[in-house]
């Protein structure tokens, strides 16, 4: 499931709904960091797409917490936001959320922070909209 929503600073936000199934879970039944990783990226890509309306790759991803573990069987929300642009970078704030699905229980695990470039058709970085201008 994805949507984007306008919210009130401006910015874009995405929002991706997965499951943990077995084969995303290490020996200990609990996601793979490279899975809730590759997961979070998917999103930042999704949020910077439909903020610059162009081709858009991964540039940079920082300072990833990873709070708490999120089981096998457990939903798992994505929740990616605009937070700055550049010239042509855009930061994005990527919350992943663990909800166990039969009682509805939700809890922040994992946050991080990406830097997604937009490129033109030759593959150069281009410009972006400023957050406040975005449509």
């Amino acid at each position: 499931m994805n949507a984007a929503l306008e919210t009130p600073r401006g910015g874009v936000e995405a929002r991706l709904i997965e499951i943990v199934f077995p084969d995303h879970t290490n020996h200990l039944g609990t996601l793979f960091g490279g899975q809730a990783l590759a997961w979070m990226d998917k999103a930042a890509f999704v949020v910077a797409t439909r903020y610059a309306r162009r081709t858009v790759v991964t540039a940079r991803s920082e300072q990833v917490d990873f709070r708490q573990p999120v089981r096998q069987g457990q939903l798992v929300e994505l929740v990616a936001r605009i937070v700055s642009t550049g010239r042509s970078s855009m930061q994005v704030e990527v919350d992943l959320i663990a909800e166990d699905p039969l009682s509805g229980d939700a809890r922040l695990c994992t946050q991080g922070r990406f830097t997604m470039i937009a490129l033109d058709s030759h593959g150069s970085p281009t410009a972006v909209a400023p957050l406040a201008d975005a449509p």
